[in-house]
């Protein structure tokens, strides 16, 4: 349990822990509930297309306190694979996404920011954590640059 911000699923880090060391999932995209008191997934997926996680993460909303919905903060976790350009083979980088869109609501903006530090803290083995504001951080090759340090052929 977080001291600040919702409160963390025990579904959460049960199906980290089945993307970390069964490699069950690719990515998990979690969100808060909708009385913003818990994070929650809100999928979890073994597919292996970046653009369709990139899609998921862009096309998020989130509810206002009037009903009214906007763009929406999401977390994610993703496990990053990439071959290095020296030819060692390739490597996985358990990938923390804070996805934060600049035109997302203030209130929810608030909250995921409150709450993003429990959450990772009860993920043991993310490698990498990525804050992303705008769909150009999360393009393919920039993440791949980050994740690999430049070393990825």
């Amino acid at each position: 349990m977080s001291q600040s911000g919702a409160n963390i699923s025990q579904d959460c880090i049960s199906a980290f822990n089945d993307l970390k060391l069964a490699k069950k999932y690719k990515y998990i995209i979690f969100k808060l509930s909708d009385d913003n008191r818990e994070i929650v997934i809100e999928e979890a997926s073994g597919d292996k297309d970046w653009e369709n996680f990139r899609e998921k993460l862009i096309k998020a909303t989130s509810k206002t306190k009037s009903g009214a919905v906007c763009k929406g903060p999401r977390y994610a976790v993703y496990d990053f694979e990439y071959s290095l350009a020296s030819g060692e083979g390739s490597r996985n980088k358990i990938t923390f996404i804070a996805w934060s869109p600049d035109d997302a609501g203030v209130m929810p903006k608030m909250v995921y920011a409150s709450s993003k530090e429990g959450l990772k803290r009860s993920l043991n083995g993310v490698a990498l954590e990525l804050q992303a504001n705008d769909p150009d951080d999360i393009e393919y090759d920039t993440v791949l640059k980050i994740v690999s340090k430049g070393l990825a052929g």
